[in-house]
């Protein structure tokens, strides 16, 4: 068996290939390892006074890219 090379992947053929290899627990880690890595947006904080507003204005540009891509 050939050794495959994940970090030569983008995540989404790195995503595309372990759904068409769901037995591959390594490729799965590489996936989510690469997800654990990416910073992560705070949008607002439960204390926030403008929570729904900054909550919907994010809901509100994730749709916007998606309509984009």
């Amino acid at each position: 068996m050939s050794q495959v090379n994940y970090a030569a992947m983008s995540d989404e053929e790195l995503r595309q290939y372990f759904l068409l290899h769901r037995e591959d627990k390594i490729a799965l880690q590489a996936y989510l390892d690469r997800l654990g890595d990416r910073p992560r947006n705070i949008i607002t904080t439960v204390d926030d006074p403008d929570f729904d507003a900054k909550i919907q204005a994010a809901v509100l540009k994730q749709m916007q890219a998606a309509e984009n891509k």
